[in-house]
């Protein structure tokens, strides 16, 4: 049986997404398949990393004793660890808590979806624009299979990159669709009123511009917020 590689895990609230500001217990997986250039989390994706060792059932074990209803599963890249389906499965038994997965974009996420109506695990994609040095990475097709409940984030850092965000969502129909759609700026890259700029010009309504809460309460290089 194989292990899923934990790099840390902690409460606290959410920086970004659907459930901004609500208390969250985050998982984070060792390893990744990508190197973004604005990655605040390299450290994780070291060879030779420190980690500990769950079973799926203890990890499940270990979210019911952390007592949160928000589980953030998070990397690295999540959907690389081997045992993935089989924890999904058991946290959807897990009906009275939310889990969502924060994945970067490049690995197919059709295997670990359901066309349950009540499934509580939701996918949160990042596409990686050019200010990432990964946009040639992202797997498309990633976006025909994105349900209401499920987001797309887009972290931005040009004008160039905005312009790839409108690009992405008019093509997929995600506002159509129903999808959390997020666009944040590269911190130190954008300022948020360029955003807020694009976003009035090209009336993207159902588009929201949010910025990482946790870069601005800690230190944005600090760990275990």
């Amino acid at each position: 049986m194989s292990q899923f590689h934990v790099v840390e895990q902690f409460v606290s609230i959410n920086g970004e997404g659907r459930r901004a500001g609500q208390l969250a217990l985050f998982i984070r997986f060792a390893g990744c398949n990508l190197c973004c250039e604005y990655c605040d989390t390299k450290w994780a994706n070291e060879t030779g990393v420190a980690y500990e060792g769950y079973t799926a059932q203890e990890l499940v074990t270990l979210i019911r004793q952390k007592g949160c209803t928000n589980v953030t599963l998070t990397g690295g890249e999540p959907l690389l660890q081997p045992d993935m389906k089989e924890l999904l499965t058991l946290l959807r038994k897990e009906t009275d808590i939310f889990v969502e997965i924060e994945t970067n974009g490049s690995v197919d996420i059709l295997p670990y979806l359901t066309s349950e109506d009540d499934d509580n695990v939701t996918f949160t994609l990042d596409y990686k624009t050019a200010v990432s040095g990964m946009e040639n990475k992202m797997y498309l097709p990633n976006y025909e299979y994105m349900r209401e409940k499920d987001t797309v984030k887009f972290v931005v850092g040009s004008r160039k990159d905005l312009d790839t965000a409108k690009r992405i969502i008019k093509r997929y129909h995600l506002v159509e669709r129903g999808c959390g759609i997020y666009l944040s700026p590269c911190f130190g890259k954008i300022e948020p009123s360029e955003i807020v700029d694009y976003v009035v010009q090209n009336r993207m309504n159902g588009v929201n511009v949010q910025l990482q809460l946790h870069k601005f309460i800690w230190d944005p290089d600090k760990r275990g917020v």
